[in-house]
């Protein structure tokens, strides 16, 4: 088994459910990754300035399939950066105003945005995910960014009705995933973490059978069945379990590392 690339899901997967991750460890192997010219690709539904602070000594070493593969960062440089069509994003934000209960977070590659009508509590949830979150009189008026992805955040009971209500209300205009934090992100169409590492296997020349990927949620799915060797958390949601090659131990117990040392060694 040839490995030459790592891509790794965040919350519910690399990270543990204090979202923290056993640095010590992750440093030796990523050592041996660099010896063995293997890729470590952060693939997660978080925004990019977020992600890379997870890794303050490495992050300009490695790449970022962030905001679900709308934002592909490498080495600190733009490999791909998605943008959703402005009449689409008018018409998202006017069903989304007519959904009870329904929390919104606009992002765009400078910044995320929240309505300044958004309770504090909500803001504050928002700004664990998003290191750049900017307070906006009105989502509708947001003209000087390029806009990707919204995520939604409900209460955790609605998350699969609201699903379905959007599945068919919105059409082929966003694609609704679960994220891995019981919440919902509006993606575009096509582009999801599988697109944005093949943007990466183009860059390296690595093909599918040569990444291992490992994940946890909806929004993991395209991932774990496009890499030859897709691993699912044993906390993982079922349908990512079904279309996974092997279900490793828990993000509470170290999985993912667990599995890359197995991998590095062989």
């Amino acid at each position: 088994m040839t490995i030459k690339m790592i891509a790794v899901d965040m919350d519910g997967t690399f990270l543990n459910s204090k979202k923290e991750y056993d640095r010590e460890k992750f440093d030796y192997l990523y050592q041996k990754m660099k010896q063995q010219n293997v890729r470590f690709v952060v693939a997660s539904g978080n925004q990019y300035y977020q992600l890379k602070s997870f890794f303050p000594t490495i992050a300009d070493e490695l790449s970022f399939v962030s905001e679900n593969g709308a934002y592909v960062i490498s080495e600190g440089n733009e490999i791909f950066c998605g943008e959703l069509q402005p009449d689409s994003v008018k018409d998202v934000l006017t069903i989304l105003s007519e959904v009870e209960g329904a929390h919104t977070i606009l992002c765009g590659k400078n910044s995320a945005y929240v309505s300044e009508q958004e309770p504090d509590e909500f803001v504050a949830y928002g700004s664990k995910y998003y290191h750049r979150l900017k307070r906006v009189p009105n989502l509708f008026d947001i003209k000087e960014d390029r806009l990707f992805k919204f995520a939604l955040s409900f209460p955790s009971e609605k998350v699969k009705g609201v699903l379905k209500q959007l599945n068919e209300v919105l059409g082929d205009k966003v694609t609704p995933v679960s994220s891995g934090h019981e919440d919902v992100d509006l993606i575009i169409p096509g582009i999801h973490k599988a697109h944005g590492l093949m943007q990466l296997q183009q860059l390296w020349d690595i093909k599918n059978h040569e990444i291992a990927a490992f994940g946890d949620s909806g929004n993991d799915l395209e991932m774990l069945k496009h890499v030859g060797h897709g691993f699912a958390m044993s906390n993982a949601q079922p349908e990512i379990k079904v279309a996974a090659n092997e279900i490793i131990l828990s993000n509470d117990e170290s999985g993912v590392l667990v599995k890359i040392e197995e991998l590095l060694s062989k």
